[in-house]
C-alpha cells in the first residue's frame, strides 16, 4: 500500500466538531523592538562599511 495513502488518512486535522485554536493575538510592541533593533543593526553596518573598504584596500595592498 502507497504509504501516502495511509499519511493522509491518518493525519486528518479538520474532523467535524473539532475546534480550531483561537488566533495568536499580534503583539505590536514585541514587533516594534524587533524592528527598532534590526534597523540599528543595518545602520551599524552601513556607518562601519566604509572602515571595512579601507581595511580590504589596506589588505589587498599588503598582500
Amino acid at each position: 500500500m502507497n504509504n501516502n495513502l495511509i499519511y493522509n488518512n491518518n493525519n486528518n486535522d479538520n474532523k467535524r466538531g473539532d475546534k480550531k485554536p483561537p488566533p495568536k493575538k499580534f503583539d505590536f510592541k514585541c514587533c516594534k523592538d524587533n524592528t527598532i533593533k534590526s534597523l540599528n543593526d543595518v545602520e551599524y553596518f552601513l556607518n562601519n562599511l566604509n572602515k571595512f573598504s579601507r581595511y580590504m584596500h589596506l589588505y589587498k595592498f599588503f598582500k
